[in-house]
């Protein structure tokens, strides 16, 4: 077998980036799609060697050329409106500002040019190129100057979303300017994200890249909550979130696609995009990140990676080998197909983003999840977005606030300190915070609690606020119909306890959207740790249900909540948990009752029995009559009596039942009142499961 070597393996030889070694060999037509592609050794070496010929080359030449003086200064002129990335526009005129990539329809418009002229003149520099190619910078140098024009290459401006914005935080700004010292930027790993439909393989991809084994340990295995750890590629680092894929956790995932800066989008190659897949995509798009797509499971029978492509193009997001500039990697978890080249572009793609924080600023954070830890007290999962943290300081979060008694990194070790994307745990809250809380570095705990109780106040006092909403006329028109109803609607209360916040949060959402307009279904506490006896307390006197999620009950708390006649339900899968919701919210109902029609008879004549009293001599004319049916009597269309069959007699016999075509005497309980040519409807009752 021939031996191989890849793009980015020879980018690192020649001391080059590998995305400019990579144009370089598309444009001198080598089929390579990303730097993880591969190209035999002996085209490597004839490149390597091409290319280090030209640099020599053009570094005589440098030598060998006359000093050219330095261009006058710029005669002072009114300030120009800002111009566009491809203006031409620069200072008298004579300069070109231009940022990278750049391609011949660029460069052609930059210089008030048609692409075909551009073209002619690469001619005469023996380059042969397309109208959307993209120009080495030394070329674009040349035809500029041929033009009598100065090229100036702009530096492409960083990708700017929610979380990692590329200007300091104010917190940062003011800290900077307080100590009177500038700020510094240096490059930080990327925050990735993955993103997903359940089960199409996000955690084993991971595991894959970490070397770990989550995804076995996981309840149903489904991710349930949001959980971030850090890989080395090489040289370099990779921080990675890991969202849940259930349709429960929308909010967890939308939180997860804003706190990063790249979003891979994980579809399985054997069932393509589903349902959240499209909202995978919805929340990565929002939060301006750039998308990369993993198909996975491409080791199994069935897969089928175009079909993926096509309905990518169907959602809007264009496959990078179809003409698009979305990369699309086949890959598997259990084989690792395919990973490298996921790594590589990721790392690419960071690159381009241009990464950077400053390790001086004041620290700032993200919580990602928070708990109740037995042992611990109130921890908080957090990735750190600007400066860096040290045991001893001080923060405020929201509501709480704290002291970082300890720094635990994702495999539980102790750290002293934690810079920009960083996953760490931190021990020393004063309570849970709220997950998406923003952590902000304080001088003192004064300062700390301030903070914390303003944020408080704040958020009381909205909750006090009377809250009024836009109504329509349909809603008003509602509200009428259910007025009566709705003033004595059955309630079915809930305690819910959860291990996380993020669980609490999803699982409070799924049951607000759980409607129904004969039961209200009403979480009237929640909280993050243990069923406790508080709860059966509070459960006892409203007469709730305790709903658990991924904790226990503490010891004798069962006992207590029997003896109380409390409820106690315990979940480890969420749809478990709602369907069981739903199911008790129907068990709350008085089922339907339903009159099936069995039969109608038709009175022909009166009889007047001594000691039975009247009995009514009618035929059957449909279906058939039984003892202790419900019965009603119709005179001319109007309801007269509504009762039972009491007696049936055929001749003189009592019978059980007579059929259609048959004549009988019917006796009815409590009623005499016949006349000829009534009709009797016999009813059977059927009792109907109540729906929500």
């Amino acid at each position: 077998m021939s031996e191989k070597k890849r793009v980015y393996e020879l980018a690192n030889e020649l001391g080059m980036a590998a995305k400019d070694v990579l144009e370089i060999l598309k444009r001198e037509g080598y089929d390579v799609k990303t730097t993880s592609s591969s190209l035999l050794k002996s085209d490597a070496d004839l490149v390597f060697s091409q290319i280090m010929a030209d640099t020599k080359k053009k570094e005589a030449a440098a030598k060998a050329a006359p000093a050219v003086p330095p261009p006058p200064p710029p005669v002072p002129v009114a300030t120009p409106a800002p111009a566009s990335a491809g203006s031409a526009e620069g200072e008298d005129g004579d300069e070109v500002h231009l940022k990278s990539p750049i391609t011949v329809r660029d460069l052609a418009q930059a210089l008030d040019l048609k692409p075909n002229a551009v073209i002619l003149q690469l001619m005469g520099l023996n380059i042969f190129a397309a109208i959307n190619q993209v120009l080495e910078l030394d070329i674009v140098e040349k035809i500029c100057a041929k033009n009598g024009k100065r090229f100036v290459q702009e530096r492409r401006e960083k990708s700017n979303h929610p979380v990692f914005e590329r200007k300091p935080s104010a917190v940062a700004a003011a800290e900077a300017k307080r100590q009177g010292r500038p700020q510094r930027k240096v490059g930080r790993p990327p925050v990735v994200v993955f993103m997903g439909h359940v089960d199409h393989g996000k955690t084993t991809l991971q595991d894959y890249i970490r070397k770990t084994k989550v995804a076995a340990g996981e309840a149903g295995g489904i991710t349930q909550a949001i959980g971030a750890s850090v890989a080395q590629y090489g040289d370099q680092t990779i921080t990675f979130l890991d969202t849940p894929g259930h349709a429960a956790f929308t909010a967890m995932r939308a939180r997860g696609a804003n706190a990063t800066d790249i979003a891979v989008l994980v579809i399985a190659a054997t069932e393509g995009i589903m349902p959240q897949t499209v909202e995978a995509i919805h929340h990565a798009q929002a939060a301006k990140v750039p998308i990369i797509v993993a198909v996975t499971k491409i080791d199994l029978p069935g897969a089928d990676p175009d079909k993926v492509r096509r309905q990518l193009q169907e959602n809007g997001i264009q496959p990078e080998d179809w003409g698009g500039n979305t990369a699309v990697i086949p890959c598997s978890g259990i084989t690792g197909e395919g990973v490298d080249d996921l790594l590589e572009r990721i790392l690419l793609e960071a690159e381009m983003l241009e990464l950077a924080a400053d390790p001086d600023a004041p620290f700032e954070g993200l919580v990602i999840e928070a708990q109740m830890e037995s042992g611990m007290g109130p921890t908080a999962n957090i990735l750190v977005r600007n400066g860096t943290l040290r045991i001893g300081d001080w923060f405020s979060c929201g509501a709480t606030y704290g002291k970082a008694k300890a720094i635990l990194d994702t495999h539980g070790k102790r750290l002293a300190k934690a810079t920009a994307s960083t996953p760490v745990k931190i021990m020393g809250y004063t309570g849970v915070p709220e997950a998406g809380e923003t952590v902000v570095w304080q001088p003192d705990e004064k300062a700390a609690k301030a903070v914390a109780d303003e944020e408080l106040a704040k958020r009381r006092a909205e909750e006090l606020a009377p809250k009024r909403a836009a109504l329509t006329l349909e809603d008003i028109n509602l509200l009428f119909k259910n007025e009566a109803a709705s003033a004595s609607l059955p309630e079915l209360n809930l305690i819910l306890k959860t291990d996380v916040r993020g669980s609490l949060e999803a699982i409070s959402e799924s049951i607000n959207g759980i409607k129904s307009q004969k039961i209200t279904c009403k979480v009237i506490h929640s909280g993050v740790g243990e069923i406790t006896e508080n709860d059966v307390i509070l459960a006892t006197a409203s007469k709730a249900i305790i709903i658990g999620f991924h904790v226990r009950a503490m010891p004798g708390i069962n006992k207590i909540a029997k003896n109380k006649g409390v409820e106690i339900r315990l979940y480890s899968i969420i749809y478990e948990l709602l369907d069981d919701l739903r199911d008790a919210m129907r068990g709350r109902l008085t089922p339907e009752t339903k009159e099936v029609l069995l039969g109608e008879a038709e009175i022909m004549q009166v009889f007047n029995i001594t000691k039975a009293g009247k009995i009514c001599g009618c035929r059957v004319n449909s279906g058939s009559v039984r003892v202790n049916l419900k019965a009603k009597v119709y005179r001319q269309k109007e309801l007269i009596y509504s009762g039972l069959v009491a007696s049936l007699k055929h001749f003189k016999e009592d019978v059980r039942e007579m059929k259609a075509g048959q004549e009988c005497g019917i006796k009815l309980d409590n009623f005499e009142d016949f006349e000829v040519g009534d009709r009797i409807s016999v009813f059977q009752t059927q009792q109907i499961a109540p729906e929500l």
